[in-house]
């Protein structure tokens, strides 16, 4: 039995245990660095578990380490470890503030930014596990158009753009969108996009740049996209940053830790007659083993024109 037919027994395996469930998966991304990204990973992941639900963030940025800078932690092990060096998922995990738990995607590891079709077969029969692991799993993808961001956001069924009302920042997410649309393997029908405007001046500022995006994503790329809500500027952010700690732990009242707050019910609350079938994260993954990935790399393909 060779690796990928051994993936498609652990998936059917796990679907027929009684006891089987299926996380949900959160792709937070953004078509630009600096705009918050991996600050609304770990500020939802914190929302989540203070409603009493297991949550654990993967830092699919490989090569930074966002995340674990955040939660001012130091991963002795990451995911290099998982795939190169025989260890386990347990074994790597990293537990942070509120029982949140984190895989890192390593600093400076040069060997992730070239993964193998092989590499990524198993990964993905790792990753099966987190299944029964977790209520919520994040991903915290690298920004803009490399091949390991869009392959990410491809196999998701949830995804969450994280812009800015600057005017560079909307056209780098519309740039995004532009390269997944195009991208082989991408399912519009599948993928729910919900855009968060983040460091808003005035709350009707996001609600004005997602209409911006959307008229132009409607008449050029025939996606479709939905309002998340939005984060509003606040210096008490930085200031949490710079502690290393998550605002929505630092300043539970603080104006963002209320936003992320709100936008964390509004994920929650979603009718589940309103959303798809969800398949677990095993699916997921065999999905995009299935899209016929040859390998993962941080490096940016040229901009679509």
């Amino acid at each position: 039995m060779d690796q990928a037919e051994r993936l498609r027994s652990m998936i059917k395996a796990s679907k027929e245990s009684e006891e089987f469930q299926q996380a949900r998966l959160i792709t937070v991304t953004s078509g630009k660095g600096g705009v918050g990204k991996s600050n609304t990973s770990v500020n939802l992941a914190v929302q989540f578990r203070r409603m009493g639900y297991r949550v654990i963030i993967f830092d699919a940025d490989f090569g930074l380490a966002n995340v674990e800078v955040m939660f001012g932690a130091i991963p002795k092990y990451n995911l290099s470890d998982l795939i190169f060096r025989g260890m386990t998922l347990e074994e790597i995990m990293v537990e942070g503030p509120m029982g949140i738990r984190f895989i890192s995607g390593g600093s400076g590891v040069a060997e992730l930014s070239n993964l193998t079709s092989e590499s990524v077969r198993f990964l993905a029969s790792k990753l099966i596990q987190l299944d029964q692991m977790t209520d919520f799993l994040i991903v915290d993808t690298g920004a803009g158009i490399a091949d390991s961001v869009l392959e990410f956001v491809k196999m998701s069924e949830e995804v969450v753009l994280v812009t800015t009302p600057e005017p560079t920042s909307i056209m780098d997410s519309y740039a995004l969108l532009k390269a997944l649309r195009r991208s082989e393997g991408f399912d519009p029908d599948v993928t729910e996009i919900r855009v968060m405007a983040n460091r808003v001046i005035e709350k009707g500022d996001g609600e004005a740049l997602y209409q911006k995006l959307k008229v132009v994503v409607d008449q050029f790329l025939d996606m479709k996209l939905s309002y998340l809500g939005s984060v509003p500027y606040d210096i008490n952010v930085s200031k949490a940053i710079m502690q290393q700690k998550p605002i929505s732990i630092v300043h539970k009242t603080a104006k963002a830790s209320l936003a992320y707050e709100e936008i964390a019910e509004k994920l929650l609350n979603i009718k589940q007659e309103e959303r798809k079938k969800k398949s677990g994260i095993g699916q997921v993954f065999q999905n995009l083993f299935h899209a016929g990935i040859r390998r993962i790399s941080s490096k940016s393909p040229k901009d679509i024109v």
